[in-house]
């Protein structure tokens, strides 16, 4: 495969695999196997459908719904300003919630969905991410379930993107920008 010049691999597509079968697990032993999944639509729809698919061969059958949040538009850095521009259509009511996103920085995004999500009423409420950023926390929250921590340098692939590109690649990788 042709990399584009600008991108250096920082998590590869085999260890991604493995470490979203470890996810599946954790999140198996740890909750209910009639969850609810939110998704945090679009940075995480590639890791939410290897999840599932993943939860699937552990006995889980969770549902699916998306919430798409904006804050980013193409830049590089959250305005902080969160808006949601695709709401979820399922009840969470007295249900048991796995919110997935895909990288938790500051965590005003996932702060904003889990509030959200707890106001409807869900019993209750956990957050796997495929990534996470540990110095750039804004505010107080906290993942229960994390693919890998990363370095703060910008990175695309894996549905991760920059300006819409990039989304396609298998490994997440730094972009020099």
């Amino acid at each position: 495969m042709k990399l584009p010049s600008d991108i250096e691999i920082l998590v590869t597509a085999q260890q991604i695999t493995q470490r979203v079968e470890s996810l599946a697990h954790e999140i198996a032993g740890s909750m209910t196997r009639d969850i609810m999944i939110v998704s945090l639509l679009r940075g995480s729809f590639i890791f939410t459908a290897d999840l599932i698919r993943a939860l699937h061969f552990c006995g889980m059958q969770p549902q699916l719904d998306f919430m798409t949040l904006a804050s980013y538009g193409n830049n590089t850095t959250s305005s902080g300003k969160i808006e949601i521009t695709r709401d979820i259509i399922e009840n969470v009511r007295g249900r048991d919630v796995l919110i997935v996103d895909d990288i938790l920085e500051s965590g005003n995004t996932l702060t904003f969905a889990r509030n959200i999500i707890q106001e409807r009423g869900a019993a209750s409420i956990k957050i796997a991410v495929m990534l996470e950023k540990p110095g750039k926390r804004k505010v107080a929250i906290d993942a229960d379930f994390i693919g890998f921590k990363i370095p703060d340098k910008f990175v695309v692939g894996y549905g991760l993107d920059y300006a819409n590109y990039y989304r396609e690649l298998p490994f997440i990788g730094v972009i020099a920008i």
